[in-house]
């Protein structure tokens, strides 16, 4: 664990902080590293049955660190070996994305460049309402990283994806909404424990189920239909053998709510 990001895990609900407040959590080395780290921990964790990637103070995720990036930190490494630091840290997207659990970004204020695509690569995002949203990379003409161009892509298409990249327009967070990006909008004073609560249900839910779900509709973002097809089967069935699945169909028949145990 690292003090650039704050890991805490309550009620089966692993929130990571993002812990860079009077940087508005700029993306620097350390974060970068802590970040991986942090989901390589919540990927493997059993216990955590969500996770909740959100930043403290004002703001979720600025992006990269732009004063670093004009004082040439960095610049004394080759383009290859810069290229391979990079590719390294961008693993948090991918196991935010592939990780066989629910991840919800709690984007409690601005959301930009590698910011905005740690949020995208989430499989659900809340955000409070005074949230501001942006690409932000063509402003400081870089061409993008984290897994923004490919998330962006798949939820509101290629062609609102080339405005959004080429042109950076600052969103409100009901801008995010109405094209999709984000999946609530809540009024700021609520934001901290209405994000929690949106994550707490997916907690609280059939944890391997919603794996099998979640990796059901990965397998479908590139894979052909014939493939997509013996996955759903596959997957059905192995949920139909949970714990949590005798536990729903009971409920069902008894006309309660089920208690899902995450088996």
């Amino acid at each position: 664990m690292s003090d650039v990001v704050i890991e805490r895990l309550e009620d089966r609900l692993l929130t990571l902080t993002m812990n860079r407040p009077e940087n508005r959590n700029a993306l620097n080395p350390a974060l970068c590293e802590g970040l991986v780290a942090a989901a390589t921990r919540a990927a493997a964790n059993v216990d955590a049955h969500a996770v909740l990637l959100t930043g403290a103070g004002p703001a979720f995720c600025v992006g990269g660190d732009v004063k670093a990036m004009a004082s040439g930190e960095g610049r004394q490494l080759s383009p290859d070996d810069r290229a391979w630091s990079l590719r390294g840290w961008m693993e948090t997207s991918r196991l935010l994305h592939d990780m066989r659990k629910p991840t919800v970004a709690g984007i409690n204020g601005a959301a930009a460049g590698a910011g905005l695509s740690l949020a995208l690569a989430c499989d659900l995002r809340i955000a409070a309402r005074s949230a501001k949203i942006t690409t932000a990379f063509a402003r400081v003409a870089l061409s993008g990283d984290f897994g923004g161009t490919y998330f962006l892509t798949r939820l509101v298409g290629s062609a609102k994806a080339r405005e959004l990249y080429f042109t950076s327009p600052v969103l409100t967070a009901d801008d995010a909404l109405r094209l999709g990006l984000v999946n609530e909008v809540v009024d700021d004073a609520e934001f901290a424990g209405a994000a929690r609560a949106y994550a707490l249900k997916l907690a609280h839910g059939p944890r391997v189920t919603l794996g099998y779900i979640k990796h059901n509709i990965n397998m479908a973002e590139t894979a052909s239909l014939e493939a997509c097809f013996d996955n759903e089967a596959i997957n059905h069935v192995r949920s139909g053998g949970t714990a949590d699945h005798r536990e729903a169909a009971a409920a069902f028949v008894e006309k309660r709510q089920p208690v899902f145990r995450g088996a």
